[in-house]
């Protein structure tokens, strides 16, 4: 295998098929079935690809039609995706917590001609929404969804269409894909839409292999090409997860194991053990607080060793380390960082994170664990790696890195970030105005700004549409000030404002598990959650925590005052994204007049 194969296809169905000829049985997809990690090879699931490919070109779809895809990450997925390509179809993703109206938005803007769904509770959602829009004429089910079910549109069950013969099939798929080229869109995935309606990104060929074959020169070059093990939790339908999840693991002939989700994601570290993992940071900040918890309810020698791993990591970030701090590193690899690694797998190369900023201070605690953090950057338009961190460059967590191999970076006169090369998307679907504003002249227009340190790494500082012009015009970054806040054990979630105002405030969602300790032993443990948050003693222990982060602010950055959250922001409420980002046009419909009340 060379890295030079995924430079030079054309197609990722056909460095998949190739990969699958190379490496035959060895394991490709693997995930708990009964309660036992099950494999699925390379050679089955490209058999399965081929027979599936041309069942749905014998269900009439024709080249260049869109699937929706519909499920949770699991095998299928990934073999649902390939064989859409293989039949000459667009693969449109859909995450799983998506409403009806949200399925109603992508059936009627793709066109999806048939969907792909993996069990009937998600089936229930899709199907009211085809019932209400789309043209789709059929529905694969892979597990759990009745034929009755069927109405304006035909259900077709996943095992009868992946069972048979791939011979034949090898070969109708090998002559269609010949004629592919990078060019070629391979999915369209929609924006997980922080404001306004989802946008449908499309994507070619060319840039995802572009951004496997640079994201696998880097992961080569600075940790060595082994048998690579990739623990997927990311949504598939999110593209950093679709490229990096899927087709860099195929670049790589990796396997794929599957979490179960967040609350076996510990356990499935461990029987697992990947040596790659990509989260997104939110979940970062959550591992954090809960090894902190574990070692601090442990005291003595093991606090001891966290403070000293924390003022190590502080250093780290600070660039600042020295001799002196050797002896430290020796005392941590004898004690904790051992069995840190060993709660991750114990074979963890690298921990990735992509799809928001990651505070520097999460980051350098996992360094300082002796966890290599790779923090990265990029946009679904993007395919969608732009930069990342990695040891030969000089990693730096206040920054995303330099940018991938091809890759062209340029900083605009107002600071915004543009980029070019193969890996930026074709336009957005059906939307040309938009694709015109975003790509003037070949340069995608990020909306983020930032700026390049002196190594050339990408200091990102801010959203172009989020940054908050107070009513001096002091310009304040409040993706900055809401990563250090939840870095308070009180806080779990917040979002600031202050946008023409004359001070900063913060609408705060206090951490779950600290209020209940906090109200058991202040003896309101009955008290709900309004009645809660209205004690003067309750408030003050907030607004400690509020003010150790203004210690560490400017004066136009500190937060003056707070309001409390009725609930936490979720995907279901629609005050966060898929990914975990927070929609601050959402949260501010919501709570405009509380926010408003504070000045």
């Amino acid at each position: 295998m060379q890295l030079q194969d995924i430079e030079n296809a054309q197609s990722l169905v056909g460095i998949f098929l190739q990969r699958a000829d190379e490496l035959g049985d060895r394991p490709f997809l693997t995930a708990k079935i009964d309660g036992s990690w099950t494999s699925i090879s390379y050679a089955e699931a490209a058999r399965q690809v081929c027979v599936l490919a041309e069942r749905l070109v014998a269900m009439g779809l024709n080249p260049g039609d869109r699937v929706m895809l519909v499920s949770e990450n699991r095998p299928e997925w990934v073999i649902a995706d390939l064989a859409i390509m293989a039949a000459g179809c667009i693969t449109t993703p859909a995450y799983t917590t998506n409403t009806e109206g949200d399925h109603c938005h992508i059936l009627d803007d793709s066109g999806a001609r048939a969907a792909i769904v993996s069990n009937s509770k998600l089936a229930q959602t899709l199907f009211a929404a085809m019932w209400r829009a789309g043209n789709a004429q059929h529905v694969i089910a892979i597990d759990g969804v009745s034929n009755a079910q069927s109405g304006q549109f035909t259900i077709h069950q996943w095992r009868e269409l992946v069972a048979g013969d791939g011979e034949a099939a090898r070969a109708a798929v090998d002559a269609r894909i010949a004629s592919f080229n990078r060019d070629d869109i391979a999915c369209i995935i929609y924006t997980s839409g922080t404001s306004g309606s989802p946008r449908g990104v499309m994507l070619h060929h060319g840039a995802i292999l572009h951004n496997s074959h640079a994201a696998g020169q880097i992961l080569v070059g600075d940790f060595g090409w082994g048998e690579e093990r990739f623990l997927s939790f990311l949504p598939m339908s999110h593209a950093l997860e679709h490229t990096a999840g899927i087709y860099l693991p195929v670049g790589l002939g990796a396997d794929i194991w599957f979490a179960e989700g967040l609350d076996k994601l510990s356990s499935n570290l461990e029987e697992a053990s990947p040596t790659i993992m990509i989260v997104v940071p939110r979940l970062f900040e959550l591992l954090r607080g809960k090894i902190m918890k574990t070692v601090e309810k442990q005291g003595g020698a093991a606090t001891f060793l966290l403070d000293k791993a924390m003022t190590l990591g502080e250093r780290q970030i600070a660039g600042k380390t020295s001799l002196r701090d050797v002896p430290v590193g020796w005392l941590l690899n004898a004690t904790l960082r051992p069995k840190i690694r060993k709660s991750f797998g114990g074979r963890v190369k690298a921990l990735v994170s992509g799809g928001a900023p990651l505070n520097p201070e999460v980051g350098g605690f996992f360094q300082a664990m002796g966890l290599v953090m790779l923090q990265g950057y990029g946009q679904t338009e993007t395919a969608p790696v732009v930069s990342c961190n990695y040891p030969s460059a000089g990693i730096r967590l206040n920054t995303v890195g330099p940018p991938l191999p091809g890759v062209e970076v340029r900083i605009a006169e107002d600071g915004e970030i543009l980029v070019r090369g193969e890996c930026v998307m074709k336009g957005y679907w059906q939307k040309p105005e938009a694709t015109k504003a975003a790509l003037p002249e070949d340069w995608l227009h990020t909306g983020d700004i930032g700026h390049f340190d002196e190594g050339g790494r990408i200091v990102i500082t801010d959203r172009k549409k989020d940054i908050i012009v107070n009513d001096k015009g002091d310009n304040i970054a409040p993706q900055k000030l809401e990563g250090m806040l939840t870095l308070q054990p009180e806080i779990a979630q917040c979002m600031v404002s202050g946008d023409k105002r004359p001070y900063m405030v913060a609408l705060i969602v206090p951490d779950a598990e600290w209020e209940k300790q906090w109200a058991r032993e202040n003896g309101h443990a009955g008290l709900d959650k309004s009645a809660l948050y209205a004690l003067r003693e309750f408030q003050r222990v907030i607004k400690a925590a509020v003010d150790r982060t203004n210690k560490d602010l400017s004066v136009i950055e500190k937060v003056r005052k707070f309001a409390f959250a009725d609930e936490a922001f979720t995907v279901e409420n629609d005050q966060m994204t898929p990914t975990l980002k927070i929609r601050r046009p959402f949260i501010r419909q919501q709570y405009q007049d509380r926010l408003d009340a504070l000045y």
